[in-house]
């Protein structure tokens, strides 16, 4: 049981501890507790226990995602960090939190690997499917070096020694590496399934009065004459209008032009300004 509930999750709370103790008295009755004991709670207790040990062998055994947490307050280190303080822990979705390196590498033949890639992402002519297979490569010391540091780099810090990340490519390719999910598809797809109550909504406040009013306005007067409308003309609309319902500044995220094509500026931290850096849409 305690390697099931690992493969679903390495810290599950205490009411999923109760469920699965639930699950296991339901399958097999004739494991309840003996009168006058809540079997529930009992086992919960015991499968609590047994997951900790397990949790402690994987951790000596050398695997990252529970060994990075080892070290913590005991009575041989009564100085450190409270055993259930601040564990390190990954968040909804995120598949890759912190892996083992690769078979064959140490921290050296990785580091080694980053140099690499700050002297290719150099060049003028840069080799993507070069900077690509390092960065793949190196992605378990990267988090190791993000997520095991005691305080959490900064953002500059983490583009000075991975220089590769302000790609776009990477970007999509990193977020891929954590998650399992295509960054850009999910925001397409996403976009495109708010975009219908969007539009309606920024056409409403346009009938008012106001500044922002007018703003909305200035921009519904652009899409509309449009004979076709197609999908990227509503990103358009929905992408350039979004800032200006929130009342906040977009005049360093958008660059507009005449001509038939627009580059839009992003800023590389952020996945969703990210995940629209490469779309080619039709000028506001």
């Amino acid at each position: 049981m305690a390697e099931t509930i690992y493969n679903f999750k390495p810290y599950p709370h205490e009411k999923e501890l109760a469920m699965a103790a639930k699950a296991l008295i339901t399958a097999h009755p004739c494991l309840r507790m003996t009168a006058g004991e809540d079997g529930e709670l009992g086992w919960k207790r015991h499968i609590g226990y047994k997951f900790a040990s397990y949790r402690n062998n994987l951790a000596k055994a050398g695997v990252a995602e529970v060994a990075i947490n080892t070290g913590r307050r005991s009575r041989n280190n009564p100085d450190n960090d409270h055993p259930h303080e601040n564990i390190k822990k990954a968040r909804k979705a995120e598949i890759n939190y912190i892996i083992n390196l690769p078979k064959d590498q140490t921290p050296a033949t990785l580091e080694t690997m980053r140099e690499e890639i700050i002297h290719e992402v150099e060049k003028t002519e840069r080799n993507q499917l070069v900077i690509g297979k390092l960065m793949n490569i190196s992605y378990a010391l990267r988090r190791q070096e993000i997520v095991g540091a005691v305080v959490a780099p900064q953002v500059k810090d983490v583009m000075v020694r991975w220089p590769a990340l302000l790609m776009e490519s990477q970007v999509f390719a990193e977020f891929h590496r954590i998650n399992n999910v295509n960054l850009r598809s999910q925001f397409y797809k996403e976009l495109d399934r708010h975009m219908p109550k969007l539009i309606t909504l920024f056409r409403d406040k346009a009938t008012k009065t106001g500044k922002i009013a007018e703003e909305l306005a200035k921009l519904m007067r652009i899409y509309d004459p449009q004979e076709q409308r197609d999908v990227n003309m509503r990103r358009a609309l929905v992408l350039r209008a979004l800032p200006v319902y929130l009342r906040e500044d977009a005049s360093k995220f958008f660059r507009t032009c005449n001509s038939s094509r627009v580059t839009l500026l992003m800023h590389p931290s952020s996945a969703l300004r990210a995940s629209v850096l490469s779309w080619r849409m039709k000028c506001l």
